[in-house]
């Protein structure tokens, strides 16, 4: 046995936090335009916010000017009050500020108008594009390591994440940044004794900030694993219907998602309680700083220190919306937590290694003779038991090779590296002496021709259904086909014939009649090669025999692969490779390996005696004669 490369797991996203958030910026960046239109309304939010706060502080002192007889106030923006009557003073002052608040409403209407283009119109529709590209072109070593709720809940929930971050982390982050500089600056030029002795609980709060942030990461993490734990109860559940309700298991079925459902329940429930605990100890700490304004800045403005309006109403108001700030700094971590668990589980997908490529230069071959060659193949799905053992078989053009073994010798797995859903860990195959791995993918899989054992169909037409590899086929191509697989007469029997809507995965037909279809749709593409996973499982002996009576023509001058366990079957194959074990033990002619003792004439044996019992049993137990 030769020396194996291990086969690496589906690999887990090694980026460090600093590194994610450099590449969230990343993202960000190519949105540069619409961040900096966000960040530019705020601005505009901004500002209009402390100009006002200036003006209402410039009011109270004119109105205290005028009862009080004190100097005349001096607006920040330099000169002086027009002489004007006190009331036309006050209502322009009034009129300013109702002008303000309107154009407040506006901007506020448009940042959330901008915001949302950003996030749901752009961000997160690109990303769900990236990733759904990424998952058509992984292997399906991809899908055998990832569920498919873990799957479904990264292309929803997670790409939702990083959005997250853009929107409620990135954006507010830089907001918050810039109004606290402001308002810091602001408060300084007042007074800068009164804004150290308000802000002395500050550090203390971004020192419990970060120890939250540690804190929260794993338990966020969690609750990722146990809502795809709870999606994957959900979709077997749908997709298990007819076990679940067939065995009578409803209840057990209800009880087992609830359990899933209550743990992500339970999981939010002790974040949502430790978030709670954090929002109130902030909001503690910035009450502290109005304490000290009302203490140490009334005793300020009853000296004289401090105006009242201008200086002390205004520290009121920028200390009010600073702790405002500083209070979002608990909703921030508290996003930064859920964002950086959801975007790292999004890149996870996109830096997942694309295992099945043609190389640079591939080779182009539009069409294939369809001579098959394994080459001392080994192959295993994981860095386990291997599932294929030294697998050597030529089978020529227009043969009909078919696959006998026992469930788990490799049968299904040979398959499917000819199409390259695999490559072999070591050992070649070869279609037209030619390496799998060295010819283009479209070119490799438009010449093959599937149908798998359990065949999937599309919530389309019955039409769309047949041609989904051809779409450009005319209906008279995709009726030929039809009628080669047999369907054509039942096809026509249904409500709309070609033109008939067909139910999730064709709930509506039955297995041979999907099958049928399944099989129509590979003879669609005329392939040089033809791999039929035991297509006539779920078919009727009678089926089986109009099928392959109209199928005789379309395999004549193909190399079909063909796993079957019927003799009726394996009769009709120019040759037949028997697997044990992931090794090829015998090969022959249905003729030559009766004539053998082993695995085939068992399996013979066993047919022919199950044949004989149910002819004695319907001749009333008299026996065959």
């Amino acid at each position: 046995m030769p020396s194996l490369p291990s086969v690496p797991s589906t690999p887990r996203s090694s980026l460090t936090n600093t590194a994610l958030i450099r590449r969230l910026f990343g993202l960000a960046w190519r949105y540069r335009g619409h961040c900096l239109k966000v960040l530019g309304i705020q601005l505009l939010l901004l500002v209009m916010g402390v100009s006002g706060l200036n003006l209402i502080g410039l009011g109270i002192d004119y109105i205290r000017h005028l009862v009080e007889g004190d100097v005349e106030p001096i607006p920040s923006w330099g000169g002086h009050l027009p002489a004007w009557p006190p009331m036309a003073v006050l209502s322009s002052i009034a009129g300013v500020i109702f002008v303000m608040a309107l154009t407040r409403a506006f901007l506020n209407y448009s940042h959330t108008v901008a915001v949302n283009q950003l996030t749901q119109q752009e961000i997160v529709p690109h990303l769900r594009g990236l990733v759904y590209d990424k998952l058509q072109r992984l292997s399906f070593r991809f899908f055998d390591d990832n569920t498919t709720g873990s799957i479904i809940n990264r292309v929803t929930g997670d790409v939702q994440a990083v959005r997250m971050f853009l929107d409620q982390v990135l954006i507010q982050s830089v907001i918050m940044g810039v109004s606290l500089a402001i308002y810091l600056l602001y408060m300084v030029k007042l007074h800068p004794g009164l804004t150290l002795a308000c802000l002395v609980t500050t550090p203390v709060l971004w020192f419990m900030a970060s120890v939250f942030t540690r804190r929260m990461l794993p338990l966020y993490a969690r609750n990722r694993e146990l809502a795809d734990e709870m999606v994957r109860n959900l979709t077997e559940s749908v997709q298990g219907v007819q076990v679940v309700k067939g065995f009578g298991r409803e209840a057990e079925d209800r009880k087992k998602f609830e359990s899933s459902n209550n743990a992500v329940l339970a999981q939010q429930n002790s974040i949502f309680w430790r978030v709670s605990l954090f929002s109130p100890a902030v909001g503690f700490l910035t009450r502290i700083n109005l304490m000290v304004l009302l203490g140490y800045g009334g005793w300020l403005a009853l000296c004289g220190d401090l105006p009242l309006g201008s200086g002390l109403v205004v520290f009121a108001g920028l200390l009010e919306q600073f702790s405002g700030q500083v209070n979002n700094v608990a909703g921030i971590v508290n996003s930064v937590q859920q964002s950086l668990i959801g975007a790292r589980r999004v890149f996870e997908i996109l830096d997942a290694p694309v295992e099945i490529q043609h190389p640079s230069g591939a080779v182009r071959r539009p069409k294939f003779e369809g001579r098959v060659t394994f080459e001392h193949v080994w192959f295993g799905y994981g860095s386990g038991q291997q599932v294929l053992r030294d697998i050597h078989l030529e089978v020529e053009p227009g043969q009909c090779v078919a696959i006998l073994g026992a469930t788990g010798s490799g049968k299904s797995a040979l398959m499917s590296l000819i199409p390259r859903f695999y490559d072999p860990q070591a050992g070649r195959v070869l279609v037209d002496g030619i390496d799998v791995r060295r010819l283009h993918l479209d070119d490799l899989r438009r010449n093959i021709g599937l149908v798998f054992q359990e065949s999937f169909l599309f919530s389309h037409t019955v039409a769309a259904n047949i041609a989904f590899g051809q779409p450009q086929a005319t209906r008279a191509q995709i009726e030929r086909a039809a009628t080669i697989a047999a369907a054509d007469e039942f096809i026509r029997a249904l409500p709309h014939g070609y033109d008939t809507v067909l139910d999730e995965s064709g709930a509506t037909l039955s297995g041979g009649q999907r099958q049928r279809l399944a099989l129509a749709r590979a003879m669609l593409l005329e392939p040089a090669i033809l791999l039929l996973d035991d297509p006539t499982a779920s078919i009727d002996a009678e089926t089986e025999r109009e099928i392959f009576s109209a199928l005789a023509q379309a395999i004549e001058g193909r190399t079909t692969f063909i796993v079957a366990h019927r003799l009726s079957t394996l009769r009709r194959a120019d040759f037949i490779v028997v697997l044990d074990e992931g090794r090829i033990v015998q090969q022959g002619t249905h003729e030559e390996l009766m004539r053998q003792a082993g695995h085939y004439l068992r399996v013979a044996d066993l047919q022919l005696i199950d044949a004989d019992e149910m002819m004695e049993s319907a001749g009333g137990g008299e026996g065959t004669p």
